[in-house]
């Protein structure tokens, strides 16, 4: 069903096609149609920061910025959901067009540049929750905030999203704000995570209640520097790390249409940098942090080889996009077949 429903949309300016997809998903929820378009996940539960996840497979922060139809995304299937990335303040993003499918490759760039409508607005709709999985709310600056006073923003959306989020993610790694992946690395990195580790410490026992924080990080970076944020999540106690984010490095499509457009590149490219960043992070762990793999996931098979490559957990966006919601049971199938043959190995 969902080739001929991608036919449709893929004619169509990617950007409009995504906001009717998810007008479409909201109101199937609503009406109570959205066992039409998938098939039951089976119950896999996994362990995460704390949390059990139905199943291991999420949706990635991006497509749902403002959370406006995260119930009907959750009853697709996915064991967790994250909404955002979400400011303190509206944004219009960038100039469009800004978002541009290589169909040739399986991948997206985008340079959206967090365009959403504000914390305050998702909050209102995170209120109608109806999904039972698990949420996250991805969080991120305004993009006029100078990168020395991002923790002020990032602190101010958790103060906001705490009382409704089951986690909290904080966006450091997104290339389409400027000055935003310095705050991964050095004394930037230092402060921005103190500061959030100090507002989650007050935000836990002023509600008497914990949500984990987890950073979400690029694939852009040495084994040097990814020993380096491994060292710093640890020293301030992160609760989790998501790997990665979308690639700057296009030089695997720049021969094909729109491969040399500003943005970050997601998909089947980045598969193997995102899956070689994980295996990286595990060594440097020690298991002492889950790990959330990302990127290039479009098949039970890629979603299996981030669990062995030390991933917890996994996230969709490209993939979904390209295959729908098939995609989300096949990884779910994959990954518990995985975990259940590495148990008994």
């Amino acid at each position: 069903m969902y080739s001929y429903l991608r036919k449709a949309l893929f004619a169509l300016d990617p950007e409009r096609a995504h906001h009717l997809s998810l007008d479409a998903i909201g109101a199937a929820e609503r009406l109570g149609l959205a066992s039409l378009l998938a098939k039951p996940v089976a119950d896999d539960p996994v362990e995460l920061m704390g949390l059990t996840l139905p199943n291991p497979v999420g949706l990635a922060a991006g497509l749902d910025k403002n959370a406006q139809a995260f119930n009907g995304l959750g009853a697709l299937g996915f064991g967790f959901v994250e909404v955002g990335t979400v400011t303190p303040r509206p944004q219009p993003g960038n100039p469009l067009p800004r978002l541009f499918r290589l169909e040739e490759a399986g991948a997206i760039i985008n340079r959206m540049g967090f365009n959403n409508r504000g914390v305050d607005y998702l909050v209102e709709n995170v209120k109608r929750r109806r999904y039972g999985g698990v949420l996250g709310i991805n969080v991120g600056k305004n993009f006029d905030t100078p990168v020395e006073r991002a923790a002020d923003d990032y602190c101010l959306c958790m103060d906001k999203v705490y009382p409704y989020a089951d986690y909290i993610t904080a966006n450091v790694s997104s290339p389409n704000t400027k000055g935003l992946r310095d705050l991964q690395f050095g004394d930037s990195l230092d402060r921005l995570l103190g500061a959030i580790k100090e507002k989650q410490q007050q935000l836990a026992q002023s509600s008497d209640r914990y949500v984990p924080v987890a950073v979400k990080i690029a694939p852009d970076m040495d084994a040097e520097a990814i020993a380096q944020i491994a060292e710093t999540l640890c020293k301030f106690e992160i609760d989790g790390v998501i790997a990665t984010n979308t690639t700057i490095d296009k030089s695997s499509v720049a021969t094909l249409p729109h491969g040399n457009e500003e943005g970050g590149l997601s998909g089947k490219p980045l598969a193997e940098r995102s899956t070689e960043v994980i295996k990286q992070l595990a060594a440097e762990l020690g298991g002492r942090i889950p790990i959330i793999g990302v990127g290039g996931i479009f098949d039970g098979e890629s979603a299996a080889e981030k669990i062995r490559a030390g991933a917890t957990a996994v996230q969709i966006y490209t993939g979904f996009i390209y295959r729908g919601p098939e995609l989300v049971r096949e990884a779910a199938e994959a990954i518990a077949l995985e975990r259940r043959s590495g148990s008994k190995s």
